[in-house]
């Protein structure tokens, strides 16, 4: 079998219809666009969740204040719990033997002055172990200290983009800046720390970059407290491992329960969970969406499979001449079958570029985070060859068998 010949036979075949060609072309264009497009969501969906994973902390579980929202709620929050206290992390951490560490936080939205320069950004006031359980380091200076909390002094740490807004390229530490009404020296500044763009999802992490740090106690002291309003807004406890994780979520949630005498007025986030969560989501979408390219790449191999046919049954006495002149059933299905892996492979070379196309329009108007990777790149390649060459075996088969004599006799 001459793999030249066949390869200039079959360009020639294809060109000499070429919008027909096309046409069937369309559907396995279509098809490995959208198996890139979609590998491409869903990386970038992945890798978005993995990240706000990270921003919380995979050993970490996070347990939030739900504030009243009714007289009834109110009324209940009165009489039988005081809403979410540091006195509850504590508690967690001596009476959960799987819990490393909690974090108490506050958080205030407050004016930032420095100089000229102002600014509204949440204010937190939390431990020195936030720094640790956050894995989040200072640049410059260091962050809050135990003395620091224990004489409530009036010190900060700057979130990285903070620091850049109010000190452009100046050295912050030292320098005082008015928190509200009230006068801080800035003792550090903390390291960027990347915050992925879907902040509203559900597993999202506040930007830390734009955030003041303070000592906790400074700011139960200095910042007074509106009437059944909770003391802290949320802690973070950290467990000894991730495979214990849900365990210790669930003596978290017994211990709490217990002090708030079984108000829920608290909630437990296990970003772990989450992670399983977000996971089983991007698998089914990829299942819906594996679908819809599956379908568009079978129609796409059944316009080969067409079109396969109709040049066979226009070529039948071109079939005839050549077996009539030597030509073996091997050389006819090599013809064929050659035709056929050259359409898929150019549907998949102009696919890949249409992939690419939608991944950026995809990225532009509907504001997602694509990854195109080069294992979806392959996969969906690798597929249009192959539904090339399962779609042109049969064509080429019947073209092979064909009655030299008869084919001879067409009209």
């Amino acid at each position: 079998m001459n793999y030249n010949e066949n390869f200039i036979i079959g360009m020639q075949g294809l060109r000499s219809h070429l919008l027909r060609t096309f046409l069937s072309m369309l559907g396995i264009i279509f098809g490995v666009g959208a198996v890139i497009a979609m590998l491409s969501i869903g990386e970038g969906a992945k890798q978005q969740a993995l990240e706000q994973i990270q921003l919380m902390g995979m050993r970490n579980i996070i347990v939030q204040d739900v504030p009243y929202i009714d007289e009834t709620q109110q009324e209940r929050r009165d009489n039988k719990s005081q809403g979410l206290t540091w006195a509850d992390a504590r508690a967690v951490r001596e009476l959960n033997p799987i819990v490393t560490t909690t974090v108490p936080m506050r958080e205030l939205s407050l004016s930032v002055r420095y100089g000229s320069q102002q600014s509204k950004v949440a204010v937190v006031g939390t431990t020195p172990e936030y720094s640790q359980v956050m894995n989040y380091d200072t640049t410059d200076g260091t962050f809050l200290n135990y003395d620091d909390v224990m004489n409530e002094r009036r010190v900060c740490t700057l979130g990285h983009e903070l620091n850049r807004e109010l000190f452009f390229f100046q050295n912050a530490v030292g320098e005082q800046i008015k928190i509200s009404d009230q006068w801080y020296t800035v003792i550090g500044v903390m390291a960027d720390k990347p915050v992925s763009a879907s902040r509203e999802s559900n597993i999202a992490a506040s930007d830390m970059n734009h955030n003041v740090y303070i000592p906790i106690t400074t700011m139960l002291k200095r910042y007074t407290r509106r009437v059944n309003e909770s003391e802290i807004n949320r802690f973070i406890a950290q467990v000894t491992s991730v495979e214990r994780i849900q365990e210790a979520a669930n003596i978290l949630n017994s211990t709490i329960q217990r002090r708030h005498n079984k108000v829920d007025d608290f909630r437990i986030t296990v970003p772990e969970a989450l992670l399983r969560q977000s996971q089983q989501t991007q698998r089914i979408f990829n299942i819906v969406m594996g679908a819809i390219a599956g379908i568009s790449l079978l129609v796409g191999g059944i316009g080969i499979m067409n079109i396969m046919l109709a040049s066979i049954l226009e070529r039948t006495r071109e079939i005839g001449i050549r077996r009539a002149t030597g030509a073996t059933r091997r050389d006819i299905l090599g013809q064929f079958l050659t035709e056929a892996i050259l359409l898929s492979f150019v549907c998949g070379i102009i696919g890949i570029v249409m992939g690419f196309v939608l991944t950026r329009v995809i990225a532009f108007y509907a504001d997602w985070r694509t990854i195109v990777s080069w294992e979806a790149i392959l996969l969906a390649f690798t597929v249009s060859v192959g539904v090339g060459i399962i779609f042109g075996v049969y064509p080429a088969r019947r073209a092979a068998r064909m009655d030299p004599i008869d084919a001879l006799r067409y009209e």
